[in-house]
C-alpha cells in the first residue's frame, strides 16, 4: 500500500486478521510448532487458535528478520507462517533486510545453514507493506503540494528493488479520505461479511487443488495448474497482452495477474475468468504505471 501520511495504510494492514479465514487443524499444529521452539508461547497455550500477526520495527537486523544463531531459531519470516507479516514504512527498511525475502515468497520456505547443521522453517506468510510516495510525502495527492522533485521521488522508490517490488503481486494506492466520507454514517459492510465472502472463497480453492499436497490457493499454483485454471478468452487475453507491452511487464508479473484474477473470480464466485476480473487486477499494480513516480 502506498499514500500520504494518515491515509490510513497502517489501519488497513491491522484489520487484515479480521476478514482471513481462521486457521485449519494442520494449519494450527505447524504454526504452534514454530512458535513453540521460537519460545513465544506461554505454559497456558496449548494450541494457536489465530493466524500470527507480526509487525517487526524498520531497524530489524537481517538474522532477527530470517532466523540464525549458534543454534539456529526461526525468524519474524518463520514466526509469520500461516499469517501475516507486516512492514509499515517499507523504505526505511535496510536494503539488505529487505533482499533476504526474495527467497521465501518464492519458495515458502527458509533455510538457515551453518557449520553443524542445516535447517529448514517454512515461510509461507502474507507480505503486507506500506509506504510514503515520497520523502515528504505528498506526490500525488489531491490538495498538498508535493514539495519533492520528481528525481527525489524515483530514488525514494529506488530503495526498493524491482525484483522485490515484482514478487509483490498487488501495489495500491491509498487515497486519503475527505470529511463527507469520515463522517457518513450510512450502511458499511462489516469485516465478518467480507470475512465470510473469503472463506467461500478459499472453500472454492480447496476444492480445486484437494487431489494436490500442500497447495491449497491460488497463489501456490504451479504453471500447469495455472495453464488449467486460468485461461481467459480473446478480450481478456488482449487486454492483458496490451497491458504487459504498454507497461513493460515481466513473466513473473504476467504470472500474478493472472493468479490475482483468479482469487477475483472466485470472490465474486464466477467459474471463468471475465475481462473485468483481468482489468481489476492489472489496476492493482499501480506502481508498474509508467510516470507513477514524476
Amino acid at each position: 500500500m502506498i499514500g500520504p501520511p494518515g491515509a490510513g495504510k497502517t489501519m488497513l494492514a491491522k484489520r487484515l486478521p479480521t476478514i482471513i479465514p481462521p486457521l485449519t487443524l494442520e494449519e494450527a499444529l505447524e504454526t504452534t510448532k514454530i512458535h513453540s521452539v521460537a519460545g513465544k508461547i506461554d505454559d497456558h497455550t496449548a494450541l494457536m487458535t489465530r493466524r500470527p500477526f507480526r509487525s517487526p520495527h524498520h531497524t530489524i537486523s537481517d538474522v532477527a528478520l530470517v532466523g540464525g544463531g549458534t543454534f539456529p531459531q526461526p525468524g519474524e519470516i518463520s514466526l509469520g507462517h500461516n499469517g501475516v507479516l507486516f512492514l509499515d514504512e517499507l523504505p526505511e527498511f535496510k536494503r539488505t533486510v529487505l533482499e533476504v525475502m526474495r527467497q521465501p515468497l518464492e519458495d515458502r520456505v527458509i533455510t538457515i545453514s551453518r557449520a553443524r547443521s542445516t535447517v529448514d522453517y517454512p515461510a509461507s506468510f502474507m507480505l503486507v507493506a506500506s509506504m510514503n510516495p515520497c520523502p515528504c510525502g505528498f506526490h500525488n495527492h489531491p490538495e498538498k503540494e508535493c514539495m519533492c522533485s520528481p528525481g527525489m521521488v524515483q530514488k525514494y522508490l529506488n530503495r526498493i528493488s524491482g525484483p522485490l517490488l515484482d514478487r509483490i503481486d498487488i501495489h495500491i494506492e491509498v487515497v486519503p479520505v475527505n470529511y463527507d466520507k469520515l463522517s457518513d454514517h450510512g450502511k458499511i459492510e462489516k469485516s465478518a461479511d467480507v470475512r465470510e465472502r473469503v472463506i467461500r472463497a478459499r472453500a472454492i480453492q480447496a476444492k480445486r487443488f484437494e487431489d494436490v499436497k500442500s497447495i491449497y490457493s491460488n497463489s501456490q499454483m504451479t504453471p500447469s495448474m495455472q495453464r488449467k485454471y486460468c485461461q481467459l478468452d480473446e478480450r481478456g487475453g488482449r487486454l492483458l497482452k496490451t497491458a504487459m507491452e504498454v507497461r513493460g511487464l515481466s513473466a513473473r508479473a504476467y504470472d500474478r495477474i493472472l493468479k490475482v484474477a483468479r482469487t477475483i473470480a472466485d470472490l465474486a464466485e464466477s467459474e471463468n475468468i471475465t475481462t473485468e476480473h483481468i482489468s481489476e487486477a492489472i489496476n492493482y499494480r499501480n506502481l508498474d504505471r509508467e510516470g507513477w513516480a514524476g
